[in-house]
């Protein structure tokens, strides 16, 4: 098991006391499986999504992903860990503005000490971005820009990939065919996927689905 969470819920302090977010959440995700977060907007997905990352702490409960205790680290720990083991893709595209795109694909990899050339040179390929290396952030549609941040994650190998709303900022058609790309390429790796989206019809193309419905999974 990859990933487990157990009784986790989380809040946050308002001028009216605590705002319950997350409310004993339960989850577990298998190495090489893909589940999707569904759920109205603000039912606590992005809450979650952000707990898993080591973005946010829990109020209660324990989040464990490849054996580590999150409530063990420390913020240097945390980031180790999202260097590592965790990769993160989000519906804003958060493209480094002053690096091609070879440079970007490649950011995440050298950070983690383990940029593969020929492993990137694949990417590249499978995402269609052969012509585009030495293009800038500013210079590419959304679609690609999105398949760039596709890349530059998967080119760390993490074990967990985490995608908030990858879809989000594209048309229909350009989202079909990134998440398809997206899902085969995270399938090659064995990695596993834990995506947000309010797409059922996007959610229906994962292994599985976890319904959040006022921060409570239903």
């Amino acid at each position: 098991m990859l990933l487990a969470l157990q009784n986790v819920n989380k809040s946050y302090q308002t001028a009216e006391g605590p705002l319950g977010i997350l409310h004993d959440i339960d989850l577990t995700l298998d190495a090489g499986r893909t589940l999707a977060l569904t759920g109205e907007s603000g039912s606590g997905k992005s809450t979650l999504l952000h707990l898993v990352a080591g973005l946010d702490q829990p109020d209660s409960g324990r989040i464990d992903i490849a054996g580590d205790d999150m409530a063990q680290l420390n913020d240097a720990g945390r980031a180790a860990l999202r260097r590592g083991i965790v990769g993160l893709i989000f519906q804003q595209f958060n493209l480094i503005p002053s690096l091609d795109v070879a440079a970007n694909l490649a950011f995440h990899a050298r950070l983690a000490g383990r940029h593969d050339s020929a492993w990137q040179d694949e990417l590249t390929r499978k995402l269609g971005l052969g012509d585009l290396l030495k293009r800038y952030p500013e210079q590419l549609s959304g679609g690609q820009q999105q398949r760039v941040a596709i890349g530059r994650t998967l080119a760390a190998r993490p074990k967990l990939v985490l995608a908030d709303e990858p879809t989000g900022n594209l048309d229909e058609a350009t989202g079909d065919a990134v998440l398809a790309l997206m899902l085969e390429l995270v399938a090659q790796t064995g990695a596993a996927l834990l995506m947000v989206t309010h797409s059922i019809r996007l959610a229906e193309q994962l292994d599985a689905r976890l319904h959040l419905r006022s921060g409570r999974v239903v």
